[in-house]
Formats: C-alpha cells, sequence, structure tokens
C-alpha cells in the first residue's frame, strides 16, 4: 500500500460551522505525525477525512500520490483505531482480527498467517481463543491495533487510542506503540491526541490544532523551545507568558529592560516573551525579576514558585528546596537571555506556510 498522507487546504463544514480550516499539512512516508490540541480543534475531523468518514468542502486528500478524496473507506488502504476499541464482543480475539481480511477476500491459507502474524506482533498471540470481555482493556486495545496492522495499511490512523486506559496501562501501551513503529518503519501514522506526553513520547513531529486551524507544526523540541505562537507555547508545556515592548537592545516588560534577542522589524511593538519554568533560576543573575511569593508547590523532584512581579504570575520550577519560601516573602529570580522566545503580536499560524517540511518562520 502507498504511504504518506497530504492534506491540500482541506475544509469540513457541518451545519455552516466550520471546523477544519483550509488545512495544509504533509505526513512522510514512515513518519508518525500527532494532531494535538483540545476538543473542537479540528484534530479528529482531519482524521476523519482520511479515513473517508466526513468529505470536505474544498481540498483535497492524497494517500500517497492518490487522490483519495472521492474513494470509500475501504478502498483507502488504511487502519483506525479508535479510543473504544470497537470490537465484536461475539467474536473471539483470531476473528476480530481477519474481519478485514475477510472483507477484502483475502485467501484463507493467507488469513491464517497475518492474523498469527498481526497477534504476534502486538503480544496477544496467546489470547487469539478468548473473546473481548475476557481481557482488559489494554489487551483489547492491543487487539484492535493487531486487526487494523493485519490488512497490512499504508498509513495507519489513531483517534485517541489510549484514552479509556488508566495511567499505568496507558504507559505500558506507549512503549508498545513506539515498539510498533520502529518495527513499521514504512507505515505512515496519524495519531490524534489531546494529550501531551504521547504526542512528545510518540511523534516524529507535532502538528498544533486550535479552533479548526493548524497552529504549528514541528518536532518536539522545536515546538517547545520556539514556539511560534502564544496557544503553541502554553499548550505545549508550562511557559511564562510576559507582555513587553519590544526596544533597541532587548524588552520592557512593567519597566524593567530585559536583554533578549530581538528582531529590528519587531522594534517599537508590543509582543508576548515566553521563557519555560524550569529556565528560571533562584537568586540574582541575568534578566532579574523581584516579586512576592503567591504560591509554593512541592512535585517531589521541585518545587514550583509562583512569584508575583508587577501584577503578573511568574512560573518557576526549582529543584526541591531544603527550605522554600514562604507566601508573602520577596525573592528575585532570573533567567539566560538565550532561554527567552519573542513572540510577536498578532502573528498567527494563517500568516506563515505549512509544507512538508514543517514551518515557514517570518518572524
Amino acid at each position: 500500500m502507498s504511504s504518506g498522507i497530504r492534506f491540500d487546504r482541506v475544509t469540513v463544514v457541518y451545519g455552516g460551522t466550520t471546523v477544519l480550516d483550509s488545512l495544509d499539512l504533509t505526513v512522510e512516508p514512515g513518519e508518525v505525525m500527532a494532531l494535538l490540541g483540545p476538543s473542537g480543534s479540528g484534530k479528529t475531523t482531519a482524521l476523519r477525512a482520511v479515513a473517508g468518514f466526513v468529505r470536505p468542502a474544498a481540498g483535497r486528500v492524497f494517500i500517497g500520490d492518490r487522490d483519495v478524496t472521492g474513494l470509500p473507506p475501504h478502498r483507502r488502504g488504511i487502519g483506525m483505531v479508535v479510543q473504544q476499541y470497537a470490537l465484536f464482543p461475539h467474536m473471539r480475539v483470531e476473528d476480530n482480527v481477519a474481519f478485514g481480511l475477510k472483507a477484502q477476500k483475502v485467501p484463507r491459507g493467507e488469513i491464517r498467517d497475518r492474523v498469527e502474524a498481526a497477534l504476534e506482533m502486538t503480544g496477544m498471540a496467546a489470547y487469539a481463543r478468548r473473546h473481548p470481555r475476557e481481557l482488559s482493556g489494554g489487551q483489547q486495545q492491543r487487539v484492535a491495533i493487531a486487526r487494523a496492522l493485519a490488512i497490512r495499511p499504508g498509513v495507519l490512523l489513531l483517534d485517541e487510542p489510549l484514552s479509556a486506559l488508566d495511567a499505568r496501562l496507558r504507559s505500558g501501551m506507549l512503549t508498545e506503540l513506539a515498539r510498533l513503529h520502529r518495527e513499521l518503519p514504512d507505515v505512515s501514522i496519524l495519531y490524534v491526541t489531546h494529550d501531551q506526553v504521547e504526542a512528545l513520547t510518540l511523534a516524529d513531529r507535532i502538528a498544533v490544532m486550535d479552533k479548526a486551524r493548524l497552529q504549528d507544526v514541528g518536532t518536539a523540541r522545536e515546538l517547545y523551545r520556539e514556539p511560534r505562537t502564544e496557544f503553541t507555547a502554553s499548550f505545549v508545556g508550562n511557559a511564562n507568558l510576559l507582555p513587553v515592548t519590544v526596544g533597541t537592545d532587548g524588552v520592557d516588560f512593567a519597566g524593567t529592560g530585559l536583554t533578549v534577542p530581538t528582531d529590528d522589524a519587531a522594534r517599537g511593538t508590543t509582543a508576548t516573551l515566553c521563557v519555560r519554568p524550569h529556565l528560571v533560576g533562584l537568586g540574582a543573575g541575568p534578566n532579574a525579576l523581584t516579586g512576592s511569593v503567591a504560591e509554593v508547590q512541592w512535585r517531589g523532584a521541585t518545587h514550583r514558585l509562583y512569584i508575583e512581579v508587577a501584577g503578573h504570575r511568574v512560573m518557576a520550577d526549582l529543584r526541591e528546596l531544603r527550605q522554600p519560601p514562604a507566601l508573602g516573602d520577596k525573592i528575585t529570580v532570573h533567567f539566560a537571555p538565550e532561554d527567552a522566545v519573542l513572540l510577536r503580536a498578532g502573528v498567527t499560524a494563517q500568516e506563515t506556510t505549512v509544507s512538508a517540511v514543517g514551518v515557514s518562520r517570518d518572524g
């Protein structure tokens, strides 16, 4: 089966409401692309457009070099796994896995071999004769994945596949999915989730969605270190987002001058300064800010401090403190110039170009 997915300005409308707006995005052959965003952001609609369950109002969907926009789901060569498992309760595990192959009229002998291979790959070979009710949630999800893999798809679609599992099972399934990705290097995977950990663990690249539009796309490291928008900065990890005015040699935050990388075109404009909490240090240093402690949270290996500075809360994640400050104490924190990212006010994802290789940053 052909691999790779391309959205060419795909728009989906439900009842007059645009739920996916002009999506341009490419998933390369063999790549795991996570669609990350809150509920209602358009990520599941994008996946359903690839699957053929919704028809775009505009734009085209390609799998490999085939335009599949008008094809029914069964002719697209895809495997799909959803969060509710969707197993047939009256069928044994092996029959559930064989279902798609029988629908494709694969020869009986080949069906048996493919079912055995898929169950072996997902660690479920010993459960072939059981019914779904005799399995745990994690085991049922493995069967659903085995069923999707048995048809040997070029594209695997995963729609919140772990959301119904508890934390321990979810962690184990993440490990299994990462292993499957290594064993299936030619299969393109589109993984829909609202969970940052899942996206950061599995994805080669992450596409951040919000309000029906693509906001950002890049590797986890790129999105964390160089977010393009305030939404990306706040949704992918935690961030201090400080309103600043851009000057000649830095920025002004509430009357305090800060030295950070700037751009001549931004001079004199308002912007937002993004600093990750773990990059904020305690005590004097470059870009020092002084304020009063508003909240202290113990998080095991770290303490998170919330410091009120000129009417804004600044977060600092510090290695566990032997004697954390008390509420109301005056303290000073600082951050290095190179650890700050300047987000231009008014710059949106729509003003930059998203292509097969990622995002071109225009400042």
